[in-house]
């Protein structure tokens, strides 16, 4: 039979346990609320903005050397019809605005023979800088590395970063056309029924691509080790943010009347702004990743001393 003073002992220390677990659920919402705020009052910095519109404006200039570039390997490397066809109408979903001109010009380009490619190549190169140079110093501050890369080494990582995306958008494109050929023999490819289950394979497709590519981004251009754990929930939610941020931006378009103010500029215009709200949200997505493996390894190392 226990002594009243070592009853009380146990009681006392199963209603601490209890409390402990109470306070740590608690945290986790009262952090979730806290990191909102926080992403939202990060996101109002003027450094976020600048290096936001940085990211966009390399993004314009990166973005039509990397399809040509992709296209002509499609045509004349793999001789793949049905992957040249998945390009097309991934940019038709993907580009907000004027997708038959801008497709149209592309096309155009890729099928020009002549420097013109090796020109996008060397372009591709510069402008990958212009975008992880300006995201690499802002992940890490975001993330508290206090020394950044040199010059030289950030242009080699963006150029890994550039092929290692080159290549995901590869597989994703590859792997779609084999499933849309897979599917157009079982089921035929002119019906309704093809005609829906491509249009969601294909956005399973692009937003597989772009959570990868938030993923690598979050992951290897920091300074310093970052946790898989930490960047990877947060890939996920940015790219599913993004695929319906897109949406609701091709929504409001009609009603921002770039047409009337920019006129034949209006095309790259909403390209931009809409590149500059992607880099908006991927920088949202570090800091919110980075806030919530702080607040996760603190309250980790407050349960520890409060067990220990």
């Amino acid at each position: 039979m226990l002594r009243p003073t070592v009853a009380a002992k146990r009681l006392q220390e199963e209603d601490d346990r209890r409390a402990l677990h109470d306070r740590v659920s608690f945290s986790l919402a009262a952090r979730l609320g806290l990191h909102c705020r926080s992403t939202l009052q990060f996101l109002l910095q003027t450094e976020v903005h600048t290096y936001a519109f940085s990211v966009a404006a390399n993004s314009i200039l990166s973005i039509f050397p990397f399809i040509v570039l992709l296209l002509t390997l499609i045509r004349r490397v793999f001789h793949s019809t049905a992957m040249y066809n998945v390009v097309l109408q991934l940019l038709r979903a993907y580009l907000p605005s004027n997708q038959d001109f801008v497709i149209r010009n592309l096309q155009f380009l890729a099928n020009v023979k002549g420097r013109g490619q090796i020109f996008s190549g060397i372009m591709l190169l510069i402008t990958s800088t212009g975008i992880f140079l300006p995201l690499e110093v802002a992940l890490n501050s975001i993330w508290g590395f206090r020394k950044n890369r040199s010059y030289l080494m950030n242009l080699l990582v963006s150029l890994g970063l550039a092929i290692a995306c080159g290549t995901l958008a590869m597989l994703s494109i590859a792997l779609t056309a084999e499933n849309l050929r897979i599917l157009g023999v079982a089921i035929g490819d002119q019906n309704f029924v093809f005609r829906g289950i491509g249009f969601v394979v294909m956005k399973v497709s692009a937003v597989s691509a772009t959570i990868g590519i938030y993923f690598l981004i979050y992951w290897l251009l920091p300074r310093g080790k970052v946790p898989v754990r930490a960047v990877l929930p947060a890939a996920i939610i940015t790219g599913l943010l993004s695929e319906t941020a897109k949406n609701v931006y091709i929504l409001v378009l009609p009603w921002l009347n770039f047409q009337e103010v920019y006129g034949p500029f209006s095309v790259s215009v909403t390209l931009i702004f809409w590149s500059f709200l992607s880099g908006m949200l991927l920088l949202g997505g570090a800091y919110l990743s980075a806030a919530e493996h702080s607040a996760r390894a603190q309250a980790q190392r407050d349960t520890e001393a409060a067990e220990g």
